[in-house]
């Protein structure tokens, strides 16, 4: 075991580590320059296409192999928001001072552009299945765009292959086991406090019966929504993520204005603090360099841990959609990082600098201070009991949803590697790993987990900087289009049959 830890601990730094976010914020600035910083210069059109259009056209199918831009936007925010929105958030701060909300920020601006190229790509390379619906993600791209550059037809079906074993390794982990832990975690704890207070409830096998009950009761919800097939889960989300988001923000500001006099002095703190400076050096070890990198790593790890921005994950639901213009849905992929970092990460990281658990003039967490139940003492302080109760439900919820979301993504993977039977297999393993999630203690499995999330990152950053020359022109062409009204021939597809079936529609939907 000390072997594996060993080995872990050294993928996870590589992966995690100066060379990973490196490369991660490298790709976000270049996706950021070669599209003239679409997520700025094209706010107002991106804006309009994705939250202006949630009522109307977004919601429209068109495609009876596919998704409506809406519901796989929906599905997508499924493994998305998660517990890094309010429990990350918290370990972010408190590990790398209030400053590492600004990196999260950082991270998020130029995330937008690397999802958005994800997207891009993921659309414009997909193609159907046996069943007739789509399948896209980082494996095709790979393996078609990287795989058709002279003398890389091999390195690209060899990293499409090691992001799919990565994908489906990490979505037992990160996308199962783990967060169904967190889940029975926070609900014995608050169980213990109020309704189980001073009551034997016995044991399994060692393990509380409270925490086989919960896992039972998720496994039976997990299997309700997923073994009824992708369409299901994706009416679930497009009901459930939006309600779920509404609700937590509407919460954070509630909190936020009850505190309003100390708003301003969160935001110094998170501008002050955003390079690790001299005031927190005498209370922490290491030199003021080394807390400004602490301070950058932990926002831009939590950041991404939040959106998945570069893991390619999100492109295998958004590549559903029946949206002919890949620009289009790659739209859909920033307004997704916006939604989850810029907005609900924001209003953790205030609700948390705001309940003086993190002093505002050091930077430092109190002493004492629990990062795993920093948001729910938040909420406490200022509602009591059922201020802890809606954090405990709303990481539930998140955690959930995650957990949907990856069972897609571990699906569509095994897919690529196996075919479509073979998907079916793993929706029936990864619901019989819940019940391991609700009664494991060890932390070995989450850190190997979340060691092949970060693996996953690197072919796919790989295959979008490979490809930058494609994501030029693809933005270009549509700008020719859409933007400046310009008569340019689309393109829609690698495939040209799939060309050509775009176009059609594309045309037909114009006219």
């Amino acid at each position: 075991m000390g072997i594996v830890v060993e080995i872990n601990e050294a993928l996870n730094g590589f992966a995690w580590g100066t060379f990973g976010l490196s490369l991660l914020l490298g790709t976000g600035i270049i996706c950021s320059l070669i599209t003239g910083f679409f997520q700025i210069t094209h706010i107002r059109h991106w804006w309009k296409n994705t939250f202006g259009v949630i009522d109307g056209k977004g919601r429209i199918i068109n495609d009876a192999g596919a998704l409506s831009p809406f519901r796989a936007f929906c599905t997508a925010l499924c493994a998305t928001i998660g517990t890094g929105n309010i429990a990350g958030v918290a370990t972010a701060i408190c590990v790398g001072g209030p400053g590492a909300v600004f990196w999260m920020w950082v991270a998020a601006f130029f995330g937008m552009m690397v999802k958005y190229s994800e997207n891009l790509l993921g659309v414009y390379y997909r193609r159907r299945n046996v069943d007739g619906a789509w399948s896209g993600g980082p494996m095709y791209y790979l393996q078609d765009g990287l795989g058709g550059i002279k003398h890389c037809k091999k390195l690209g079906r060899i990293l499409g292959i090691l992001f799919c074993i990565f994908t489906v390794l990490a979505s037992f982990g990160i996308g199962n086991m783990g967060q169904i832990n967190k889940i029975t975690i926070n609900m014995e704890n608050a169980l213990a406090s109020t309704f189980l207070a001073n009551v034997d409830v016995g044991t399994i096998m060692g393990v509380s019966v409270v925490n086989w009950f919960i896992g039972a009761t998720l496994m039976f919800a997990v299997a309700l929504i997923i073994l009824g097939g992708f369409r299901r889960l994706a009416a679930v989300s497009e009901t459930l993520v939006p309600a779920m988001s509404i609700i937590y923000i509407a919460g954070c500001l509630v909190v936020i204005v009850m505190n309003i006099g100390s708003v301003p002095a969160v935001f110094v703190s998170i501008f002050k603090f955003a390079l690790g400076p001299a005031a927190i050096k005498g209370g922490a070890a290491g030199t003021a360099v080394q807390i400004a990198l602490n301070t950058i790593k932990n926002g831009c790890k939590r950041g991404v841990f939040s959106n998945e921005a570069g893991l390619g994950s999100s492109v295998m639901v958004h590549s559903t959609s029946c949206n002919r213009e890949p620009v289009r849905q790659g739209m859909w992929g920033i307004a997704e990082v916006f939604l989850d970092t810029i907005v609900i990460c924001t209003m953790t990281a205030i609700v948390v600098l705001n309940s003086g658990a993190i002093d505002l003039n050091t930077g430092l967490a109190a002493e004492g201070v629990n990062d795993a139940t920093l948001v729910a003492q938040a909420f406490g302080s200022n509602f009591g009991m059922i201020g802890e109760w809606f954090v405990v439900v709303a990481v539930t919820l998140f955690a959930f949803t995650t957990v949907m979301g990856w069972s897609y993504y571990g699906a569509k993977v095994t897919e690529y590697l196996f075919g479509v039977k073979a998907a079916k297999i793993y929706r029936f393993i990864f619901v019989g790993l819940i019940i391991f999630g609700a009664v494991m203690e060890s932390n070995l499995a989450w850190d190997i987990s979340d060691t092949f999330n970060g693996l996953m990152m690197i072919p796919n950053l790989i295959g979008l900087l490979v490809q930058a020359p494609l994501i030029i022109k693809l933005t270009r062409n549509y700008a020719d289009r859409r933007i400046k009204g310009n008569d340019v021939e689309p393109m829609l597809s690698y495939d040209p049959d799939i060309q050509k079936e775009a176009v059609r529609m594309v045309q037909k939907e114009d006219d």
